[in-house]
């Protein structure tokens, strides 16, 4: 098995294990199960499909609609280009859905008094967050690439303009991710954007909430940045510029 598809089965297996603890501890501890982590597990695990059925759908789209004749200007169908940005945005919005994971350590799920050992809850809610960090990361490096074959053909390293990409959807991902903590908005109250607009402009307004906003989205962004960056670069060397 390649480093890549080993990968991506570790991915699959974090998530199901994830899937596993949360029934579990409703099953052997005679608790209610906690179906908003199901809920959350399932919406971290769509920005991964979704970038790869779009990418998929890309590569059957671009030979039938005319193939991008000359790459390194980015001349092609404009149904393509429509297409990848449609399919881009779309992405981005559900992104959040993935990092917010983090969020889970807080513990909220858990009772003062519960028969559930703190240890188990541990471990349950450390699987979570980290299947939210690695279905992050994957769907993320699946953009980059389609962003690398698509934009900014490489040359060898990885192109420069496909992080600076990468670094403002991390950073996206992070506002993404306070918005839905601290505003408790969703994906889809960007279909009200003077609303969404009023509420955060009415938050940041409160005192010292603009400067917590800040250094909640900085420690975000830099966490998830910091272990992008190594693993997207290990995964290029893996594949290699000619691959593309």
């Amino acid at each position: 098995m390649s480093p890549l598809a080993l990968g991506v089965l570790s991915v699959v297996l974090l998530n199901l294990y994830a899937i596993v603890l949360v029934v579990l501890r409703s099953r052997v501890y005679g608790v209610p199960l906690y179906r908003p982590m199901l809920v959350n597990i399932a919406l971290s695990a769509l920005p991964v499909l979704l970038a790869i059925v779009f990418g998929l759908g890309l590569i059957v789209l671009t030979p039938v609609f005319g193939a991008i004749t000359e790459r390194v200007s980015g001349a092609g169908s404009v149904f393509v280009w429509v297409y990848l940005l449609v399919a881009t945005a779309v992405w981005l919005l559900l992104f959040p859905n993935s990092v917010y994971l983090i969020t889970e350590l807080n513990f909220s799920h858990r009772a003062e008094v519960t028969p559930v050992p703190l240890w188990y809850d541990i471990v349950q809610t450390l699987a979570l967050t980290l299947s939210g960090i690695a279905n992050a990361i994957l769907s993320l490096a699946v953009v980059q690439l389609v962003y690398i074959v698509m934009v900014d053909p490489p040359t060898g390293a990885i192109p420069t303009g496909s992080w600076v990409f990468a670094g403002i959807v991390i950073v996206l991902g992070a506002v993404g991710v306070y918005l839905g903590r601290y505003l408790r908005l969703n994906s889809w109250d960007v279909r009200h954007p003077a609303s969404l607009v009023q509420k955060l402009r009415t938050h940041l307004r409160q005192r010292g909430k603009a400067l917590e906003a800040f250094g909640f989205v900085l420690t975000h962004a830099l966490l998830i940045a910091l272990l992008y960056v190594p693993l997207f670069t290990l995964a290029w060397s893996t594949i290699g510029a000619d691959a593309l």
